[in-house]
C-alpha cells in the first residue's frame, strides 16, 4: 500500500513535469516565430522606397494570430528615424510579444 502511494505521488509530479515542459515549449515556439515575423516587418521597411502609410496589422496566413504594430520616433539626426516593430500574439501586458528596434537612415 505503501509502496502504491510513493509511486502514484511520483507519478503525478512526473505528469505535471510534463505537462510544464510542454507550455514552456508553446511559450519558447510563439517567441521564435514573433521574432522572426518582427525580422521579416523590419526587413521590409529596410528596403521600402518611403514609409508605410498603415502601422499595424495582423499577419497572412498561416499566422494570422500574430498581430505587428509599428512605431516611429523622431532622433537628433535629421536623417535617421527610430523604429520598433512588435508582434504580439496574445496578451501584451502579459509577456507575449516582442519588439524589435532599429533605425532607419534617409
Amino acid at each position: 500500500m505503501i509502496a502504491l502511494a510513493i509511486m502514484a505521488t511520483s507519478l503525478l509530479a512526473l505528469l505535471s513535469l510534463a505537462n510544464r515542459s510542454i507550455g514552456v515549449q508553446d511559450r519558447l515556439q510563439n517567441t521564435t516565430r514573433a521574432t522572426l515575423l518582427a525580422q521579416q516587418k523590419m526587413a521590409e521597411l529596410e528596403t521600402a522606397d518611403q514609409l508605410p502609410l498603415e502601422t499595424e496589422g495582423v499577419f497572412e496566413t498561416p499566422f494570422e494570430r500574430y498581430r505587428w504594430r509599428l512605431e516611429f520616433e523622431q532622433t537628433p539626426l535629421a536623417s535617421a528615424l527610430q523604429v520598433k516593430v512588435v508582434v504580439a500574439w496574445g496578451d501584451e501586458q502579459r509577456n507575449q510579444a516582442v519588439d524589435l528596434t532599429s533605425f532607419l537612415f534617409r
